[in-house]
């Protein structure tokens, strides 16, 4: 599916090559896309923000779409993620780039601005607030905190398992994978999960779509998923540890201009009270801490309007 004024390429970046959408001219601004998603979850920030005067791009990250699929769980570690990312920005002709990214997208972003303050001018984050790096191995706290529970990244670190379960029927994956967490759904109505249950089988297949995804919507998302499959977007998951040793002596403080934007009826911000309510601690410069009534995780495809709305003002700001 085209978007209007949008156009696709690929690019070569750390080694491998990601394919970006890409619209304007101007200061880059990178938008970074979560799971399971594509650049495609950005469809309604490309013209607004083009028309502000900015270089917008979205790539697939690495696993997805049309960008390279490196075969080894071990290469979706975080540094090399973002090692894609800040190599796209001397690629693309620049030597600053603002990054924002969504879900995974998001700790990417963080990342890119902890650790290249040099040329992440500014950051944001949707959906996930930046978290400090944690005292202990991430999967042993996991393991501890959802003991004897079903909880979807620990069922999603056995190599193959969601993968078959995504790839039976990935359209109705992707279905009840985005309905489920979208703004419109009450989660402690939804049927109760065991440790060793499957992701989708007691899920209720929805009766009807919400307004912010249509059938289109679906028919682009599992074309893309069809092409790519789920493995290399579920390695994601399995290199928490590995991105924790790798980062143990990384900073701990963004200094930069930076914004969060999340649903009040997300999952994750849910289970992320805490962070977000420490962030500026680690975040000294977070000059837009929003809220959006009742939206759920998928905050740029729910409420474009108003997630449009925040950045450019942000941007405003940080441009003049």
């Amino acid at each position: 599916m085209s978007w209007p004024g949008v156009t696709e390429r690929r690019i070569a970046t750390n080694g491998i090559e990601l394919n970006i959408a890409e619209a304007g001219e101007g200061p880059l601004v990178l938008l970074l896309h979560g799971f399971p998603e594509s650049w495609y979850s950005w469809r309604h920030q490309f013209k607004p923000l083009a028309d502000a005067g900015y270089h917008v791009v979205a790539p697939d990250m690495r696993g997805y779409g049309k960008s390279d699929k490196p075969a080894e769980i071990e290469a979706y570690n975080q540094v090399e993620v973002v090692n894609d990312i800040i190599g796209l920005i001397p690629a693309l002709g620049k030597e600053t780039a603002v990054v924002v990214g969504h879900d995974w997208g998001a700790p990417t972003a963080w990342a890119c601005a902890l650790n290249h303050p040099g040329v992440v001018r500014a950051v944001g984050g949707l959906s996930v607030p930046f978290m400090p790096r944690s005292p202990v191995p991430p999967m042993s706290l996991l393991r501890e905190m959802f003991k004897g529970q079903f909880f979807y990244q620990l069922y999603f670190y056995e190599p193959g398992v969601a993968e078959a379960e995504f790839e039976a029927d990935i359209r109705m994956a992707l279905k009840k994978f985005l309905v489920m967490a979208g703004g419109e759904t009450d989660l402690s109505a939804l049927p109760a999960k065991q440790e060793g249950d499957d992701m989708f089988s007691n899920l209720p297949e929805p009766d009807e779509l919400p307004e912010w995804v249509t059938e289109a919507d679906l028919d682009f998302y599992e074309g893309e998923f069809r092409r790519s499959g789920m493995r290399g977007p579920l390695n994601y998951y399995r290199n928490h540890d590995l991105t924790w040793e790798l980062t143990k002596d990384a900073p701990q403080t963004i200094s930069q201009p930076a914004f969060f934007i999340a649903g009040d009826n997300d999952g994750v911000v849910m289970m992320a009270q805490e962070a977000i309510k420490i962030m500026p601690h680690f975040v000294t410069d977070l000059r837009m801490n929003e809220l959006i009534p009742n939206i759920g995780h998928w905050t740029q495809q729910e409420a474009p309007e108003a997630v449009n709305d925040l950045m450019l003002s942000f941007l405003e700001e940080l441009d003049g």
